[in-house]
């Protein structure tokens, strides 16, 4: 009988010492586990749009190619805000795909934009594939309705990454 309940407890992910899912103990730690999500998933996609506007910076020359995707990432950023507050003004969706966003710059110790456009956009799309990645390995902490956010996010990420690299080529 003992072994059925761990079994059952393993199973539903729940043990004696963590508060059931749907008390309100359980509730808030949901919550809190939600919010730290969007939050590490939105400097993930802060520090994206950091590199796109560095690559911008560095060549204008590519804007008409990297707007659509930059304003993609802006309105994937306000996305993941979290419900109950809002985006920054510098990340909204309506803020112009080639303003400078001066919150989003990148990390002190980021590496610089390569000198050469396709080197900057090979940059560009491994920073995608990364938040792509960071996106899908963060699922299974997720619940539902924030994986498939998630899920929704990381596919448009490799998708700008192939999109990058495929235009590159021609």
């Amino acid at each position: 009988m003992a072994a059925g309940a761990t079994t059952a407890g393993l199973l539903t992910g729940c043990s004696q010492d963590s508060p059931a899912a749907d008390s309100p103990a359980g509730i808030a730690r949901a919550a809190e586990i939600e919010r730290a999500l969007r939050v590490r998933a939105a400097g993930t996609h802060r520090e994206l749009l950091g590199q796109y506007d560095a690559v911008l910076k560095r060549h204008p020359g590519q804007r008409e190619r990297l707007a659509p995707l930059r304003a993609a990432v802006v309105r994937q950023l306000a996305a993941l805000a979290p419900e109950s507050g809002s985006a920054s003004p510098a990340a909204s969706p309506s803020a112009a795909p080639s303003a400078p966003v001066t919150a989003a710059a990148p990390a002190p110790g980021a590496p610089g934009v390569p000198a050469e456009p396709a080197a900057a956009l090979r940059a560009l799309a491994a920073t995608e594939r990364r938040t792509s990645g960071a996106h899908t390995a963060a699922l299974m902490e997720a619940p539902p309705e924030l994986a498939r956010l998630l899920a929704s996010l990381a596919a448009a990420n490799a998708a700008h990454a192939f999109l990058l690299t495929e235009g590159s080529r021609s």
